[in-house]
C-alpha cells in the first residue's frame, strides 16, 4: 500500500466505515442543520403571531397613528401634499417604524384591516387641509388582491367627504410582476373614480416600460437609491435623467424620494424632476406638526 493518506472512499472499499470526523458533511451535520432550521421556523412563526396579536390590539385600542412627510414642487418650493406613513405606538419602546411590523402584517389578512384604518385616518385628516393639498399612502399587494379595496376606498371617501382627486395610492414595482386581470380592473376602477395612482421605487429594475404603459399612473416615485449618489458621477445623473424622461413620456409627474440635501434638490430640478420628498424638506411629522408648519387650523 502506498504512503498516501487514506480517504473515506478507501475505507469503504476496504470494508471499513468512515468516522463522522472524516466525512466532509456528515449525517450528524445535516441533522443539526435540520434542527436549526426547524427552530428558526418556530421562532419566526412565534414572532409573526406575537406581532399580529399586537397589531390587532393596536387597531382596537388606537395604538396606530399616521405621520406626514411633505411632498414639494421643486420649481416653486410649494408643498403639494404629503405622504401618510404609519407608526405603531408601543408602551415601552415608544414609536415603532413600519419596517419592523408591516412586512409581517403583509403576510396575513390583518393588512386589509390596517389598510382600511390608514385610508380612513388619512382621509379624515386631509379633509381639514386646503383643497390644493393631496395625501398619499402605500398600498400592499394583498390589499389589491383582496377584492375589498374599491369598497373600502369608497366608504372612506364618502364618510369624510374627501374628494377622490386628492387621494393618491402608491403601488410597488414588484406588484407589476404578479399583475392579473382582476388587479388591473381594480386599478382602472380606482383611476376612474379620480384617485391618483403612484408607482413607488421606480428605477429599481422590476418594471418594464411596456408594463407601465398598461397602468393608468399619475406619478412615478424615483427610488431613493437613484437620488443618493446623484451628482457624484456622470452615470448616476444620466440614469436619473433617463428615468425622469421616461416618466414624462408616460404622461406622469415624477417625484424623487430621499432628497436629503440642497445639491440633490438643485440637480433634480435641473434634470426636470417635478417634485421631491425627503429630510431636506422635512422629516415625517405628526398631523398636528404638519398643520402647524403650513399654518392650517386644527380641525374642530
Amino acid at each position: 500500500m502506498s504512503d498516501r493518506p487514506i480517504l473515506p472512499t478507501d475505507l469503504t472499499e476496504l470494508g471499513g466505515q468512515p468516522s463522522v470526523r472524516e466525512l466532509p458533511f456528515s449525517a450528524l451535520d445535516m441533522a443539526e442543520a435540520r434542527t436549526l432550521r426547524a427552530r428558526a421556523a418556530r421562532r419566526e412563526v412565534t414572532e409573526r403571531r406575537r406581532v399580529t396579536a399586537r397589531l390587532r390590539e393596536a387597531l382596537a385600542e388606537d395604538g396606530l397613528l399616521l405621520h406626514y412627510q411633505p411632498q414639494v414642487q421643486l420649481k416653486t418650493g410649494i408643498v403639494r401634499g404629503a405622504e401618510a406613513l404609519i407608526r405603531l405606538h408601543h408602551r415601552r419602546r415608544g414609536m415603532i417604524l413600519p419596517n419592523h411590523f408591516m412586512p409581517i402584517a403583509e403576510r396575513s389578512d390583518i393588512i386589509n384591516d390596517i389598510g382600511a384604518w390608514m385610508l380612513g385616518a388619512a382621509c379624515r385628516e386631509a379633509a381639514a387641509w386646503p383643497s390644493r393639498l393631496t395625501v398619499a399612502l402605500e398600498l400592499s399587494a394583498r390589499q389589491l388582491r383582496s377584492g375589498r379595496l374599491a369598497k373600502t376606498l369608497i366608504e372612506s371617501l364618502s364618510k369624510w367627504n374627501f374628494p377622490a382627486e386628492r387621494l393618491e395610492v402608491e403601488l410597488t414595482e414588484s406588484m407589476l410582476i404578479d399583475d392579473n386581470d382582476e388587479s388591473m380592473f381594480t386599478l382602472k376602477a380606482l383611476r376612474g373614480m379620480g384617485i391618483r395612482l403612484a408607482l413607488n421605487n421606480f428605477g429599481t429594475g422590476y418594471a418594464s416600460l411596456s408594463a407601465l404603459k398598461r397602468l393608468p399612473l399619475s406619478t412615478l416615485r424615483l427610488d431613493r437609491s437613484l437620488v443618493e449618489y446623484l451628482g457624484q458621477d456622470l452615470s448616476g445623473s444620466a440614469i436619473v435623467h433617463a428615468a425622469v424622461e421616461a416618466g414624462h413620456a408616460l404622461g406622469c409627474s415624477v417625484l424623487a424620494e430621499g432628497v436629503d440635501n440642497a445639491e440633490q434638490c438643485r440637480l433634480l430640478d435641473e434634470i426636470g424632476c417635478d417634485e421631491g420628498q425627503g429630510q431636506f424638506f422635512a422629516p415625517p411629522v405628526t398631523a398636528q406638526e404638519f398643520r402647524a408648519k403650513l399654518n392650517i387650523p386644527d380641525p374642530k
